[in-house]
């Protein structure tokens, strides 16, 4: 587990309120976030200027050692922290400034070490701290009540289009995210499955969001092995069913290799499901039929009661929540095709369902560019119109 922090020293770090002593506490909580979340070096520095009221002064460079390069020895991805350094004393002796030197120091003992494996390794892997930062009036989410500030560790890719894609964090997820943490009553006392499921961001939030039950899927085992890991990285922990029971929650979360291709209709079934969700699931065009059969069957079945439900009242179908950039517009009209074939109603929620801004640090993640859409069988009366659903002329709803 080279390169990882584990999650309960991270979930100890102090909440960032008073900041660095005299520094704006906003900013320097905008830093550490953006430094666990390895953001762009220079979005970084952007915050480290903000704190010191334009420069990077030495009471700002004292507190991103203590907060952010003291914890990240021999911990964090040596590349990105090399490069940091490296801007960061830049920075400072560009404007004549004097450079602490322990930072000199680390700097130097970096370059001394030349980790080989993540320089050269094709899929490079590295821990991302996310912190879910929530406004100050949000104390109902019992999970973020003491900081206002929810960390998630996950252990990812850094190469996005080389082969290993399900290990990445896409924006589609952070959205997705950022949705159930801000509708947890939506998902709160459910089952949830998500399909595609990757790191395993989602199913983190879902069980922060008190669902009862959290299937995560995906259709590749070296993903599915990673994701474990990140489950386990944020206190969930695998039993001798390989289940998860999260520590606060008690959500029971499980993990499922699922190829799309070869799911079958029993073990689709057995799944019950009150919620499906994905995140960028739609951009394979070859897998939109296998995908579109999944969510059919999913969709089209009718939730099993409990034996404590009122049996008068009428069954309940599932919904789909999917979040996606739309890359390909073809490839979202194939998607739409097969939907309606297969008799299944698509809203596009985007216009009136935004989550709260949670990210705000994130200056990587642009949200202007996800599409989020509910899906649902046509039993249901949600009845969306499949033509004005091309791209462009999305009604709103």
């Amino acid at each position: 587990m080279s390169g990882l922090i584990k999650a309960r020293s991270l979930s100890m770090v102090p909440p960032m309120a008073g900041g660095g002593q005299g520094l704006p506490p906003l900013s320097c909580l905008y830093l550490v976030s953006s430094f666990l979340a390895m953001e762009p070096t220079d979005t970084v520095l952007t915050y480290a200027r903000l704190c010191g009221g334009g420069s990077v002064t030495e009471s700002v460079q004292r507190f991103i050692w203590d907060r952010c390069l003291r914890e990240a020895i021999g911990k964090s991805h040596a590349p990105y922290l090399r490069n940091f350094l490296k801007k960061l004393i830049s920075e400072i002796e560009l404007k004549h400034g004097d450079v602490l030197d322990e930072l000199y120091e680390l700097l130097t003992n970096s370059l001394a070490y030349s980790n080989e494996a993540n320089s050269l390794n094709g899929n490079v892997r590295a821990l991302k701290c996310i912190s879910f930062l929530f406004p100050e009036d949000f104390y109902e989410h019992q999970s973020c009540s003491m900081t206002n500030r929810l960390l998630v560790s996950l252990s990812c890719s850094l190469n996005m289009l080389e082969g290993d894609t399900g290990c990445s964090i896409w924006p589609s997820s952070l959205f997705l995210a950022e949705y159930i943490l801000s509708y947890p009553q939506i998902f709160s006392k459910k089952s949830c499955f998500e399909l595609g499921s990757g790191v395993g961001l989602v199913g983190i939030c879902l069980a922060h969001a008190k669902a009862n039950e959290v299937i995560l899927s995906d259709g590749d085992l070296s993903t599915l092995a990673n994701m474990k890991l990140n489950l386990s990285l944020n206190n969930l922990n695998l039993d001798d069913n390989h289940e998860f029971e999260y520590l606060k929650s008690q959500s029971s979360v499980k993990c499922l290799h699922l190829p799309w291709e070869s799911a079958a209709e029993t073990e689709l079934l057995a799944l019950n499901p009150d919620i499906i969700l994905g995140a960028d699931i739609i951009y394979n065009p070859s897998c939109l039929p296998d995908l579109v059969r999944v969510l059919s069957t999913l969709l089209h079945h009718e939730k099993s009661r409990s034996p404590f439900e009122d049996m008068s009242s009428p069954k309940e179908h599932p919904v789909a929540y999917i979040s996606s950039v739309i890359r390909n517009t073809e490839t979202f009209d194939r998607f739409l095709g097969l939907l309606e074939a297969a008799n299944l109603a698509i809203v596009d929620l985007t216009p009136t369902c935004q989550p709260l801004s949670l990210l705000p640090y994130m200056q990587s993640y642009n949200r202007s560019t996800i599409r989020f859409f509910m899906l649902s069988g046509k039993q249901n009366g949600s009845q969306a119109s499949q033509s004005s659903l091309k791209l462009g002329c999305i009604p709103a709803n």
